[in-house]
């Protein structure tokens, strides 16, 4: 009952993950990323503990396949999970679990990997990809809400989506995005209008750990 991706903008270094589902708390769950080292989707009967194992994985230098390799081996609830890496070359790798009995399918393309269960068709995936590839010089984050809206033009899942997340890091420790949208009737919509208002304030935020001094007062 979700469909999300992982992607990596090759101009900044930048890594981000997109995810909607007829769920809730979608954005606590599904998505993990580390500056400079990568991202991981973890979905359908979500283990969220995969998600900080597959980027320790990553972190120690490990290419996405061997992270999979890792985080199924001698692991007996992987049946039902659906997974989706990419790490800090680009390189993506995904798995489905052999539990999942409904409609899956994954995609992959340049630095960038979708992944969605319970969905209406097989291309969600692919559509998914070719609007992220499509635009590579805009910034990641508006790639990777434009990917959830190609998914979602596609067919989408089965059931009404309620919740969406949307993460980017870059350089520091903490996220450059990380907007979530809970229990909405048009999730993907509310995630857009919240990615537009934030955009302009990026640089601010960023700059208010670094260096507030710098800000004019008063700065929130």
């Amino acid at each position: 009952m979700t469909f999300s991706l992982v992607g990596m903008c090759r101009k900044t270094g930048m890594f981000g993950a997109a995810v909607t589902t007829s769920n809730m708390n979608v954005g606590t769950r599904c998505p993990y990323a580390k500056a400079g080292i990568g991202a991981v989707l973890t979905q359908h009967r979500t283990d969220n503990r995969l998600g900080p194992k597959g980027l320790s994985l990553l972190e120690e230098g490990k290419m996405a396949s061997e992270v999979i390799d890792e985080l199924i081996t001698d692991n007996p609830t992987i049946g039902w999970r659906q997974l989706a890496v990419i790490d800090q070359n680009g390189g993506t790798a995904f798995y489905h679990g052999d539990k999942i009995a409904s409609l899956h399918s994954a995609a992959q393309g340049n630095s960038s990997c979708a992944i969605g269960n319970i969905i209406r068709n097989e291309t969600v995936p692919q559509a998914m990809i070719d609007a992220f590839e499509e635009v590579p010089d805009l910034h990641i984050a508006e790639r990777l809400v434009r990917g959830l809206e190609a998914g979602l033009n596609a067919g989408g899942e089965l059931k009404q989506i309620k919740s969406a997340a949307l993460l980017v890091v870059h350089e520091q420790e903490f996220p450059l995005v990380d907007l979530r949208v809970e229990f909405d009737r048009a999730p993907l919509s509310e995630l857009r209008f919240l990615w537009e208002a934030y955009a302009p304030q990026l640089e601010k935020f960023v700059v208010q750990v670094l260096d507030p001094d710098s800000l004019p007062y008063p700065s929130p």
